[in-house]
């Protein structure tokens, strides 16, 4: 019997698009299909708070707005950031004025909470990813160290501790946040 050697085709953009969503989600990057690690208590509890305290500062004001798990599909791939932040006149909105659910852009600000199994290298390519293309604002949030190492375009990364306070994007100017803040969150004593 005759062995045959099977050539498989990698997914274009398109089809991985047409597929099933996972959980957790699956992102496409460069031609290859990775699925993000599950969510653990740590994660999930950094994830609902931050994106709740962006929104709470953002929102009323019209000024920006947080999506947690949203796919963002530009410029070759289709990524899950844990939190994508948007200024408010960039979100997408269908002819009727409400939200669409296909976002086609990048974030103006990307959020990234480490998981014990995860890359961190795989991570920051992945926010570099969208700081080429058009992000603002980049956070990767710690949780072993319990630091936030802060990306900005054409800068070198900075690791902000403790009471240092975080940059966060200009519509926002007036609100503040320390990494003492972010990490209080998980202090359920």
């Amino acid at each position: 019997m005759k062995a045959s050697i099977q050539k498989i085709s990698a997914l274009t953009l398109e089809e991985f698009l047409e597929l099933p969503e996972t959980k957790p989600a699956s992102e496409y990057i460069d031609g290859k299909i990775q699925q993000k690690p599950m969510p653990q208590g740590k994660h999930s509890t950094l994830q609902i708070e931050l994106a709740s305290a962006i929104n709470r500062a953002g929102k009323a004001k019209k000024l920006a707005y947080a999506l947690t798990e949203l796919r963002c599909t530009f410029a070759g791939r289709s990524i899950v950031p844990d939190i994508a932040v948007f200024e408010w006149q960039r979100i997408p909105l269908d002819n009727n004025g409400k939200i669409v659910n296909r976002f086609e852009i990048a974030p103006d600000w990307t959020i990234e909470i480490l998981s014990p199994e995860q890359s961190a290298n795989k991570v920051i390519r992945k926010i570099l990813f969208c700081l080429q293309n058009g992000t603002k604002l980049g956070y990767l949030v710690d949780t072993d160290d319990e630091s936030v190492t802060v990306f900005q375009p054409n800068q070198l990364p900075e690791i902000k501790e403790k009471q240092d306070i975080l940059p966060a994007l200009n519509v926002l100017q007036n609100w503040q946040l320390t990494v003492e803040d972010i990490f209080n969150w998980l202090d359920f004593s």
